[in-house]
């Protein structure tokens, strides 16, 4: 696979792999999404690996992003459509994927349709195939059931410490494109909506994932120790204001990152809501492509 890291990986795959399948048996309905976020990330621990970003906990009509806050007390309800976002790494080798739990009968054709474009993507991804080659398989896949596709949401490169490392998969056809490469590493994630959703999002109000985009000082000698700490435990990789509960105040934590924010030196992720509130599936796996197809780390 040309990867000089690739035990990491592997091992990253096993645990998110693992973690997600645990996820995807469990009844969630009358759980928290705090409960759900803190079993996830306490299994991925316990397994060996450390969470490569905040659990994503998404109701319904809102397709990603969103994460418990501290004592948060949303929970899942009949009727409700969850996707569950894991993402791990070993030493910043990164292994992202996503199963989505289904509670309303209406909608389990959404899942169905998001799980079978992932298939038919991963059955198509090698070396030298181009990405927008796998988004027509996506697109038509999902149309084939009177859905559709996200458009404005994408699987993605993967490189150490960094999640989404600047080269995109479309869930539709596009022109221009890249060539998948030997030994690099992707996400491939079709997002599916509702045959009258808009088959794009947009950012909400919540904005509850952070990650550091700057070191540069910012004025203030309590905000630059802060900013510190951040860095020694995260590096580049987003963050939750309740996995800073455990050393500060989290009122204190909260005018931190607010105050970071301003500055530019960290940034927040919005929560993506379907252009018509309509409800959204998702499936995600890793993979590294072969010449002679896609090796599956979080099968």
């Amino acid at each position: 696979m040309l990867l000089a890291n690739i035990e990491d990986y592997i091992k990253a795959g096993r645990i998110a792999a693992e973690v997600r399948e645990h996820m995807r048996k469990r009844y969630h309905v009358s759980r928290t999404l705090l409960d759900i976020c803190e079993e996830a990330e306490g299994m991925i621990r316990a397994k060996g690996g450390e969470p490569a970003f905040p659990c994503n906990v998404s109701l319904n009509e809102v397709a990603a992003h969103y994460t418990a806050e501290p004592n948060d007390s949303i929970e899942v309800k009949e009727g409700d459509i969850l996707k569950i976002d894991i993402g791990v790494h070993v030493n910043g080798s990164i292994a992202d994927t996503a199963v989505t739990a289904c509670y309303n009968p209406s909608y389990n054709i959404l899942v169905e349709a998001a799980e079978h474009a992932l298939k038919e993507a991963i059955r198509v991804a090698r070396a030298g195939v181009k990405a927008s080659d796998i988004g027509r398989v996506i697109e038509h896949t999902i149309k084939s059931y009177g859905l559709k596709p996200i458009q404005n949401l994408s699987g993605h490169s993967i490189t150490r410490y960094t999640i989404h490392a600047g080269k995109s998969i479309p869930n539709i056809w596009t022109i221009g494109s890249f060539s998948l490469q030997q030994g690099e590493v992707y996400a491939i994630e079709p997002f599916v909506t509702t045959g009258d959703g808009a088959g794009v999002v947009y950012n909400g109000e919540v904005s509850n994932i952070y990650s550091i985009v700057s070191r540069k000082r910012t004025g203030s000698k309590e905000a630059d120790t802060f900013l510190d700490m951040l860095w020694d435990r995260f590096k580049t990789l987003p963050f939750a204001l309740r996995w800073l509960s455990d050393s500060n105040d989290v009122n204190h934590a909260r005018e931190m990152i607010s105050f970071l924010l301003k500055k530019k030196v960290v940034k927040a992720y919005p929560v993506l809501v379907e252009g018509n509130n309509r409800y959204v599936a998702q499936a995600e796996h890793t993979i590294v492509p072969t010449m002679e197809g896609a090796v599956v780390i979080t099968a």
